[in-house]
């Protein structure tokens, strides 16, 4: 196959992830919505995930950057621009770490999602320590912690399964 045909290939298939990722996070609805943006789902960055182990990080890093841009234009919860990149393009783009552990797919998994994480959790302290809310007693460090960590680590969990599953099925080979 051509390299043009090939990157046509995996353009078309990070469209059709993109969909589905979309259908998964943002039309079904959520095991739970926390009051500031974060949501547990069933799956919803499982494809993002699952593209970046099976294109690398490069392509990875794309799709999540380009569903992260489509995410907030489409109702995400926005305080100012440096919040804004932090939580969405950023933050989603991050799953495309997940490329870099093909062999070791829960690894892989872990590393998007840390890498999320470590997003949302600077724009937690962002936007907590600017007085966003008011909480107190609470550390913004502390919370952003705390409230980013309530809704990503049973989406690790969750992904983590999913994955481990299409894997053992070698699903991430399928059309290639």
């Amino acid at each position: 196959m051509s390299k043009s045909a090939e990157r046509t290939k995996i353009i078309t298939e990070a469209v059709s992830i993109l969909g589905l990722t979309f259908v998964l996070k943002d039309i079904l609805p959520p095991l739970y919505r926390a009051p500031q943006g974060g949501s547990i789902t069933i799956a919803g960055t499982v494809p993002l995930l699952w593209f970046s182990l099976r294109r690398g990080v490069k392509w990875g890093i794309f799709a999540g950057f380009v569903y992260g841009l489509v995410h907030m234009a489409l109702g995400g919860y926005v305080i100012d621009p440096i919040q804004a990149a932090l939580d969405y393009p950023l933050a989603f783009a991050a799953l495309g770490l997940a490329g870099g552990f093909k062999k070791f797919h829960l690894a892989g998994v872990a590393a998007g999602v840390f890498g999320r994480f470590v997003f949302h959790f600077i724009a937690g302290v962002w936007f907590f320590g600017r007085g966003g809310i008011e909480f107190g007693i609470f550390d913004p460090v502390l919370w952003s912690v705390i409230y980013n960590g309530t809704y990503l680590l049973p989406e690790f969990l969750i992904s983590a399964l999913i994955i481990d599953i299409l894997v053992k099925r070698k699903l991430l080979e399928i059309y290639m």
